[in-house]
């Protein structure tokens, strides 16, 4: 492709923003975001200020090139025609819905173009698809509201059901709730609509309900999911049967049967694990029910498979770490909710990265050597440089072009990336904390004076 000379430093140098850049410009430019927003929202509209110029002063939040939505206003005020308080406004408005909607448009363009890249992880279940799914409840927000500047306690301005897909590395929907207290249990009668046939649904024992689980297994969909304390069932098969050694205990089966409200008896398997290691709640054995067939999924595979639930444990984690997931300043549910999905539409854009660099550098080096917060960090360092030196017209030329063309771009600005600048360092066995000593009569030590003696 024929750039600029400036471009092709940029490429050279900084080949992860150049990424990213490149995909906020085929996939949300202002004029397909705008385009979006008015099929999809229901009740709000655009009069003066575009979705497109509100997505973009979150994104810059969200990826720690500004620190406040105001910082990031400043930047944006002139091409945008309406006060700070008007951004304010169109933000605690913002439909859950239309947050929920965005996450999903984001998982459709990346799931092409991750395919197009040959990307992804190999799947442990070949011929279905697996999908995690936890929840996510937003910390505390600061007290700028005025109803909750008298109270003490902290303002939890919301919470969602996250669907991961691990094999490609990408959200697949998020169920945002307005209120933070409100039960995950509460939001599966919305995640029901999205099953689909030959699904696996892997969750922890907050989503073990029978209504939930007789409703996944009526759809031919399938479920690997923690015993819930409060499920009814009847054993059919009183003696367990001995299975194996996995990595984390010895597996035992029996089948159960649920009865769900119709009166229709599921038949299910009970995997136990007797842990080689306690969990942290202390629990020596756990359990999980799944209506996969036993011919086709043995119940090692199955203890394998709750045990990779971990893995949106970790995306949360690396979200919270490397950007900025939960703004505290925005305490409206309805803004907070949308920061927060705004960082999904990230994370989905940073997998298709990812799928790009496996295609050059190998899926170990991806998955074991890479480091998403070198990554973060560079884009946050470079796009404020980056935007000023090349202009706007140079970008739009990714606007028009098939997820083939825009792959090839990606794999070469892949294979400039220098792998040290983004290199994992993994931290070595905790040291044991060695107990500090004290005295009263010595509040303060002179550093040289120490280290002087060391020599001695």
């Amino acid at each position: 492709m024929r750039v600029s000379g400036i471009f092709r430093r940029f490429m050279e140098e900084a080949p992860v923003p150049v990424m990213v850049r490149t995909l906020i410009e085929r996939v949300f430019n202002p004029e397909t975001l705008d385009k979006w927003f008015e099929e999809t929202a229901e009740n709000q509209y655009t009069k003066d200020l575009l979705f497109s110029s509100v997505f973009e002063m979150m994104s810059l939040v969200v990826c720690k090139i500004q620190p406040s939505i105001n910082s990031a206003y400043q930047t944006q005020k002139e091409k945008i025609s309406v006060s700070i308080k008007s951004v304010y406004n169109k933000l605690k408005g913002l439909e859950s819905r239309t947050s929920a909607e965005l996450v999903r448009y984001s998982a459709i363009e990346s799931e092409a173009l991750i395919k197009e890249l040959g990307g992804g992880i190999e799947n442990p279940l070949p011929g279905y698809r697996i999908k995690i799914l936890d929840g996510n409840c937003l910390e505390a927000s600061e007290h700028r509201i005025k109803e909750l500047r008298e109270l003490t306690a902290g303002a939890l301005p919301g919470k969602s059901l996250v669907v991961l897909d691990p094999v490609l590395r990408i959200i697949l929907d998020v169920y945002p709730c307005e209120d933070g207290h409100a039960q995950e249990r509460s939001l599966l009668s919305e995640i029901e609509k999205s099953v689909h046939a030959k699904d696996v649904w892997i969750g922890d024992r907050n989503f073990c309900v029978v209504k939930f689980i007789c409703d996944i297994d009526n759809k031919g969909a399938f479920f690997i999911i923690r015993e819930h304390a409060n499920l009814p069932y009847e054993i059919i098969e009183p003696d367990v049967k001995y299975i194996g050694t996995s990595d984390t205990g010895e597996v035992y089966e029996q089948l159960i049967e649920v009865v769900d409200d119709q009166g229709k008896r599921h038949r299910y398997r009970r995997i136990i694990v007797k842990l080689l290691e306690e969990t942290r709640d202390g629990d020596k054995e756990i359990y999980i029910l799944t209506n996969l067939p036993s011919e086709e999924v043995s119940a090692i595979k199955i203890a394998e498979q709750y045990r990779g639930r971990w893995k949106i444990e970790t995306v949360f984690q690396e979200l919270t770490r490397d950007f900025n997931s939960e703004i505290n300043a925005l305490g409206y549910p309805k803004a907070a909710l949308f920061g927060f999905s705004v960082t999904l539409v990230v994370y989905n854009q940073l997998s298709i990265m990812k799928a790009a660099m496996q295609n050059v550098h190998g899926e170990e080096v991806v998955e074991k050597q890479i480091s998403e917060y070198y990554i973060a960090n560079e884009i946050s360092g470079t796009h404020i440089g980056m935007k000023i030196a090349i202009p706007e017209k140079e970008w739009k030329r990714f606007r028009n072009m098939s997820n083939r063309q825009i792959s090839q771009f990606l794999i070469e600005l892949a294979g400039m990336m220098k792998l040290y600048k983004y290199k994992k360092h993994t931290r070595g066995p905790k040291k044991k904390v060695i107990k500090k000593q004290f005295d009263k009569n010595v509040p303060h030590v002179s550093t040289a004076k120490i280290l002087a003696m060391r020599k001695m």
